[in-house]
């Protein structure tokens, strides 16, 4: 059984296991909302706005910046002066600090309205009317009415429930014309209300039975084919990847990388950027991130009559208009397996533009590779690098699980040893993997920019191990190589919606963005802990996947302080944590002391002194040591 949005890994367990796939559905998808000390910053804010009072506007100033001060988000919203430069609240004119409260507001709102997954999924349970609400709120997000909304639950839940209702089959009959939205609306909520087939599809495999074929992926990106779950999932054919979609999506997000980069490095170009390939993501997205590959390098997909893609080619130097980029491609284990196609095609053009008769200085691939050349180095188009043939994952994730490791840079280099393995063409017979550091090496070196796909609502940077394990590893893994020791930016591309607008923003960004609206988040935590054991385990997992965060990139100090008063300090939350899952709440004060303990969070000795004595008195819970 694999969840409905994860058809890379199904579709490895399936060819594994000569299998057949059951899927189930995601949680219910939630509004972060404004919460605490945000609430409060939102209300002030309003006020402020609305006053006409200088001297009340005066104290709200200073009060307006304190809180934002504290709740972390001048990093985000900063208090930029006349001279471009980063100001407090009493260096700025009225006017500047008034522009600064519309930018906190806008940025509440982007807040307020955060989708994350709101607790756990039961297979085969039905979701509520309010849960089919949720759902259907964001995936249509502002294109339905709420009375519309209203309607469609009564046309299909109420319906459901009941062989026949007058009202709903007069509001059927004689309710007049409705738009797509409405039809497709309805179409949704009645998929959803069949969920309950995940535990028929399980009864029907296991009786030997045939169980229909369903395309995987994330009904916010890729609609309500995926409904109803239950199904025997598969993916897409590799052999036309990227698709159009794709590709213009994967242009779209280069020129904004290449534009931010330049704009903050005097209008350089960036010589080398990582890009990461994940089999799940270039699946659900039908393979943009290998879009951004090409494009970085300026390369392009050719078809052959059926359709299916045969060849990148280079673009011409005029016609692209820019050097071409180098890329380090950081391959998962899963894409590597899963895409033997686009690894050789892409080793191929890698090859060609090292070998391209173009100048040195508007081709950087060709740079490198005539400069490790020159230092007697083989294969020196290596571009494509993975775990070890027939193994996946960077081990990362495993060595700060343990705790085993000595500091930040040993991080990268597990990283290093892990990733050191050239795949293509270019390496004989079955493309497989050869251990090329040298040239891995270079790369690092070089590599100005990191480039990561989120796919998932469900799941972003600080919901899993594999995020820091091998974007933040590679990161960290990268500036090691820097002998001016200086920070390698990475490029976020949330890439869960099906809107045309491709954002790319920063990584640490992003990591506020998740973090304040999920795991600080009284409404996403509640949310878990009403999920028991398990949800217990999930609080867990994303503290132990925060200490990786603040070790390989960067995490606030209020994070932490934040994430202590939510799940250690506040004495209910603490024992319903205890209770359902005593190791799980053993290991989120162990995440906190640990960080403490490495210089990764600042706080003082009364709070140091209460952590401890929780995580005795935890471990004694789960020793069962009675005193």
């Amino acid at each position: 059984m694999y969840a409905a949005n994860n058809p890379s890994e199904s579709i490895l367990a399936k060819r594994r296991g000569y299998g057949t796939i059951v899927s189930y559905n995601v949680p219910p998808y939630g509004r972060a909302g404004l919460y605490l000390e945000l609430s409060v910053l939102s209300d002030l804010v309003g006020e402020y706005r609305s006053t006409n009072s200088e001297e009340k506007s005066a104290d709200l100033r200073e009060t307006i910046w304190s809180l934002a001060g504290k709740a972390g988000i001048t990093s985000d919203v900063p208090l930029v002066g006349d001279k471009g430069e980063t100001s407090d609240f009493e260096s700025v004119s009225v006017e500047i600090f008034d522009v600064w409260t519309r930018d906190l507001g806008d940025y509440l709102i982007l807040l307020q309205e955060r989708l994350f997954s709101s607790g756990l999924h039961t297979l085969g349970e039905k979701p509520s009317r309010k849960d089919i609400k949720a759902y259907l709120e964001a995936y249509f997000g502002d294109k339905m009415s709420s009375r519309d909304l209203s309607k469609v639950l009564d046309l299909t839940v109420e319906a459901k429930e009941q062989d026949f209702n007058f009202f709903t089959w007069v509001e059927e009959i004689f309710g007049g014309d409705r738009d797509e939205v409405f039809e497709e609306a309805k179409a949704i909520s009645s998929l959803l209300l069949e969920t309950d087939k995940e535990l028929d599809g399980v009864i029907e495999l296991l009786d030997g039975g045939y169980i229909a074929p369903a395309p995987g992926g994330d009904l916010l990106r890729d609609g309500p084919s995926v409904l109803p779950t239950g199904r025997n999932i598969h993916a897409l054919d590799p052999y036309r990847m990227p698709s159009l979609s794709a590709w213009a999506r994967g242009k779209r997000a280069v020129d904004e990388i290449i534009r931010q980069h330049m704009v903050k490095n005097n209008g350089e170009y960036p010589e080398t950027v990582a890009v990461t390939l994940w089999g799940l993501d270039a699946i659900k997205t039908r393979g943009e991130s290998v879009a951004i590959a090409l494009a970085l390098i300026g390369a392009e997909p050719i078809k052959e009559g059926t359709g299916r893609i045969v060849r990148f080619d280079l673009q011409p130097l005029p016609e692209l208009g820019r050097p071409r980029i180098d890329v380090l491609a950081s391959m998962s284990g899963i894409f590597r397996d899963s895409f033997a196609n686009i690894v050789d095609l892409l080793d191929d053009v890698f090859e060609r533009a090292a070998f391209a008769d173009e100048p040195i200085e508007l081709n950087y691939i060709k740079k490198h590779a005539e400069e490790l050349k020159a230092d007697g180095v083989e294969r020196p188009a290596a571009r494509l690098f993975s775990n070890p043939p027939g193994d996946y994952g960077s081990m990362v994730n495993e060595v700060v699980g343990s705790g085993e490791w000595e500091d930040e840079e040993s991080l990268g280099e597990v990283w290093r040893g892990r990733n050191q393995f050239s795949y293509g063409r270019g390496e004989g017979e079955n493309s497989a993997g050869k251990a090329r550091p040298e040239v891995l090496d270079k790369l690092l070196a070089s590599t100005e920019r990191i480039v990561q796909e989120i796919d998932s609502v469900e799941y972003g940077l600080t919901d899993i191990q594999e995020y820091y394990a091998n974007t933040g590893a590679l990161k960290k893994a990268a500036e090691n190589r820097k002998t001016s020791k200086k920070k390698v930016p990475v490029s976020i591309i949330e890439a869960f919606s099906n809107e045309d607008d491709v954002p790319v923003q920063e990584l640490e960004s992003v990591l506020r963005v998740e973090y304040r609206s999920k795991l600080l988040n009284p409404k996403w935590r509640d949310a878990m802990i009403s999920q028991g054991s398990g949800g217990a385990y999930e609080v867990s997992q994303r503290m132990t996947a925060m200490l990786g965060w603040a070790a390989t990139s960067d995490v606030d100090n209020f994070v932490f302080d934040q994430a202590a008063e939510r799940y250690a300090l506040d004495e209910s939350v603490a024992q319903q944590l205890q209770n359902a899952n005593p190791e799980a709440f053993k290991n989120i004060i162990r995440r906190l002391l640990e960080a403490e303990g490495r210089g990764l969070w600042e706080t003082n000795d009364d709070m140091l002194e209460r952590l401890r004595e929780l995580y005795s008195d935890a471990d004694d819970k789960v020793e069962q040591v009675n005193i």
